[in-house]
């Protein structure tokens, strides 16, 4: 049998008695239209022709098929149905073998698990991720899965979408053999020909009945997930779907399980979650496209230095030791120098406890690590992260030094939070090398990295920060200059609308509450708390002199903060904690000097509900937020959305402040800021960019484009 020419996506032809089917749509094996077609005809052709004894599905290139294809994403569905092709597949009465390599993912997975057997190379990834897009298996998995590996193991690769490697798929039970070296063809083909040799029959997966083996077991999984999806998962449409549809999977036969697991997939697509997790999906991937990652190549980065060896410094040095490169630690004295270290091994020993990581690992990791007291041990490196103090007179002093001690075309970079990186930069002589790098704590763990571009710095030094970003696996934002760049300039108007409410008549208390069902982790108060209330307190007290006498101050968290009160790490804050616990109970105290503050400044305390404390908090993000784009802080809303979804805890499912903006409609939150202006003008002015938009009924999404 000849290669079929009708379809480039999909290609088969004989190998012996095995037909080998090729999938090859670059560039990852996406399932589009044709793949699927190709699948389907490749089938009807091994049924036809008694030569064939075997089916072996392979992919072409890096992967098997890691997904569904983005690109029919928002288009109308074209048949083939990707559920009807794993039918047909599994239907086949000739085995059918799936070859694993690469990404193996959501409908890749899918096909895979129809297929009657599985071989995995160890390059394999395989995952059913679609809960990350507010989606859930809709081509069999919630039914095939817990039927193959149990409902337990099931439910967690579903309801995490994350990968498992080829080692784990096989303990799991998810494949039946690991193939041997990097040809996937050769180990499709080996294990192909065993089973042919062994007259292996069909065996459909539909068939499996793992999740028999201890009913008991089955049902309290299908429990626990749901009490974790009420709880971990709060807002979330798309996680109890999943844990309804595995149950299905225990109580209804297998046609009737597919049947609702495809209505639950359909109520999913409709959800206004996918909407914003599909956006922001793309909304990273576009961030991570700086004008200046198209304008210049990024200058190589074999070795770099970490200034600084406190908890950020330590976190940093650790998330690029991850990353393969080697590390070098400043620090003033030898005691500080060993602090940083003992912090670094700290993190690989909990690593190691937790299985991520193996002792040899950690020792090849902590081999590429070393330290020093002397700033000239960073003359040969390529690249150097300033992580010391928050204080523009320490941060000048150590770029100086920098200046002074780093080789030509070492890019210098700083982590400042809020400071001008314009004035650090003024002091070396050269300001081009200058790039702000904003971690967020712990920094080996915080995916989001603002890379803060000052006004003299080269178009090359961008480039290499956006690379050096891909390297450590960070999801990185283009900032500008400004007090607080995007993120935590948005995160003190938050505080601010925060503060109001709560001297307005709000508690603390129901003010995280509400944002809590609201979709964030924690709320405002909670955060000050986990961070420590000093560091906010540092900050208000270095900006009152430059303070808008229009403003109005609200003194409450200062109060605590005169008190000792600084939250977790004090015992007590807007929380009272005891020792030892990360969770605070509400304080009587506090809930008296707030009532304090209110008589001092003669307010009257008003009742608001849960959802005016959302609509004012998201309005005054969503106002600042405007300002920001228009002023060029971000480029565009998505990288404002980005930021916040991935640094700020904003709910990843309203896809950021800027998409959820445009989902309420910019019309009614302009209806809003007027509303509050009266109360407040300086505070609520509408910001101009919103003023516009609504006059021509666009929305924020329209300026998505502006910066490609």
């Amino acid at each position: 049998m000849s290669p079929s020419n009708t379809l480039r996506a999909v290609t088969w032809s004989l190998s012996g008695n095995i037909l080998v089917v090729t999938i090859d749509h670059p560039p990852v094996n996406a399932l589009s239209a044709d793949v699927r077609r190709g699948l389907v005809d490749s089938l009807d052709a091994a049924e036809r022709d008694p030569a064939v004894a075997a089916v072996l599905i392979v992919g072409a290139g890096r992967n098997f098929i890691a997904g569904a294809d983005i690109r029919e994403f928002g288009k109308p569905p074209q048949p083939p149905a990707l559920p009807d092709v794993c039918e047909r597949i599994e239907a086949a009465s000739k085995p059918v073998v799936a070859a694993l390599h690469g990404a193996t993912l959501g409908g890749g997975l899918e096909i895979a698990l129809a297929a009657h057997y599985r071989v995995a190379l160890a390059s394999a990834k395989l995952g059913l991720p679609e809960v990350k897009l507010g989606l859930m298996p809709g081509a069999g998995g919630t039914q095939r899965t817990p039927r193959l590996i149990g409902v337990a193991a099931a439910l967690d690769l579903m309801l995490s979408g994350r990968h498992a490697n080829a080692e784990e798929a096989l303990a799991l039970g998810l494949v039946n053999q690991l193939g041997k070296g990097e040809d996937v063809l050769e180990a499709g083909l080996a294990y192909a020909r065993e089973l042919v040799a062994r007259h292996a029959p069909p065996r459909r997966t539909r068939d499996a009945r793992a999740f028999e083996a201890d009913p008991a077991a089955a049902r309290t999984a299908i429990d626990e997930a749901r009490r974790h999806t009420a709880t971990r998962s709060r807002g979330l449409f798309s996680p109890g779907k999943i844990v309804d549809a595995v149950q299905a999977a225990l109580e209804l036969p297998f046609d009737e399980g597919l049947a609702y697991e495809r209505r639950a997939f359909l109520e999913c697509l409709d959800s206004p979650q996918r909407a914003g997790l599909v956006h922001a999906f793309f909304a990273e991937r576009e961030a991570a496209k700086a004008p200046e990652t198209k304008a210049a190549s990024p200058r190589p980065i074999a070795s770099t230095g970490v200034v600084g060896g406190g908890t950020m410094g330590a976190g940093i040095a650790v998330a690029i030791l991850e990353a393969g490169l080697p590390v070098v630690m400043i620090e003033r004295d030898d005691e500080a120098l060993a602090r940083g270290r003992a912090y670094v091994e700290r993190v690989y020993d909990g690593l190691v406890a937790k299985g991520r990581l193996s002792r040899a690992g950690k020792e090849q990791a902590l081999a590429r690590f070393t330290g020093s007291t002397d700033y000239a041990a960073l003359s040969t490196v390529d690249l150097i992260v300033e992580a010391v103090f928050e204080d523009m007179a320490v941060k000048k002093t150590v770029f100086a030094e920098l200046d002074r001690v780093a080789r030509p075309q070492a890019v210098l970079a700083t982590n400042t939070s809020y400071l001008d990186i314009d004035e650090i930069a003024a002091v070396t002589s050269r300001p081009a090398d200058v790039i702000g790098l904003h971690f967020f704590s712990p920094a080996h763990v915080m995916k989001l990295l603002e890379i803060v571009v000052p006004a003299r710095v080269a178009t090359d030094v961008v480039s290499t920060a956006f690379e050096f970003a891909r390297r450590l696996g960070k999801t990185p934002v283009r900032a500008g200059v400004c007090d607080g760049f995007i993120g935590n300039r948005l995160l003190a108007v938050y505080r601010t609308a925060a503060d109001y409410l709560m001297e307005d008549g709000a508690s603390p208390y129901q003010i995280d509450r509400a944002m809590r069902e609201f979709g964030y982790p924690m709320g405002p108060y909670q955060v000050v708390d986990l961070a420590g209330g000093d560091i906010g307190w540092a900050a208000r007290k270095r900006r009152a002199p430059t303070r808008d006498a229009r403003m109005r101050y609200v003194e409450i968290a200062d109060r605590l903060c005169e008190r000792g009160w600084f939250g977790q790490k004090t015992g007590r804050g807007f929380y009272r904690y005891e020792p030892g616990a990360r969770t605070g109970s509400p304080d009587p105290e506090v809930e008296a000097i707030i009532d304090a503050e209110r008589q001092r400044h003669g307010i009257v305390p008003r009742h608001f509900d849960d959802e005016e404390i959302v609509r004012r908090l998201m309005t005054a993000v969503i106002n600042e937020a405007a300002n920001i784009v228009r002023e060029g802080i971000a480029l565009r809303p998505l990288d404002v959305d980005v930021a916040l979804v991935h640094g700020y805890g904003f709910p990843r499912h309203r896809g950021g402040p800027m998409m959820y903006a445009d989902t309420i409609g910019l019309a009614h939150v302009l209806a809003d800021l007027r509303r509050y202006e009266e109360e407040d003008a300086f505070f609520w002015q509408p910001s101009p960019l919103i003023v516009e938009l609504v006059e021509r009924g666009a929305s924020f999404s329209s300026l998505n484009g502006a910066a490609r």
